[in-house]
């Protein structure tokens, strides 16, 4: 089916959204480590894959960057009519999640990622997480 040129796969979006509901499984294995910059990482990776899962399941094929807040704002008129009401939530920790995306792997020369990163970051970036997929999960 072609959305304004666009290809909508229904696969796609459904495998991107199955695989945010398995990385949160896995998601408590790095919580019950203490791997809280780990958690903060893989959370980010999560509502990526559930956001653009949603986008591809209206046909609008998402682009290859990590926050897709701009993509949704732009195109919210093609969500379904449930997201509109999760749509300041789903920009807003899209936007904080991407900002904590390499800095949770990486670090920096004057910042090591498992000494930076607390419980609480953890805890939040995974309730971030499961709660985005929740509201994605029955729209796509």
């Amino acid at each position: 089916m072609v959305d304004g040129g666009v290809m909508q796969n229904r696969d796609l979006a459904r495998d991107y959204l199955w695989r945010s509901e398995v990385r949160l499984r896995a998601l408590a294995v790095l919580y019950d480590a203490e791997s809280w910059a780990d958690v903060v990482r893989e959370s980010q990776e999560i509502v990526e894959l559930a956001l653009k899962g949603l986008l591809r399941s209206c046909g609008v094929s998402p682009p290859r960057v990590h926050d897709v807040s701009d993509v949704l704002l732009a195109e919210r008129e093609r969500l379904p009519p449930g997201a509109a009401v999760h749509l300041d939530r789903m920009v807003s920790v899209s936007r904080r999640l991407r900002r904590d995306r390499e800095l949770a792997f990486y670090g920096a020369e004057d910042l090591t990622p498992s000494g930076f990163y607390t419980k609480e970051d953890a805890r939040a970036a995974r309730t971030d997480a499961g709660d985005l997929v929740g509201v994605i999960a029955p729209l796509v």
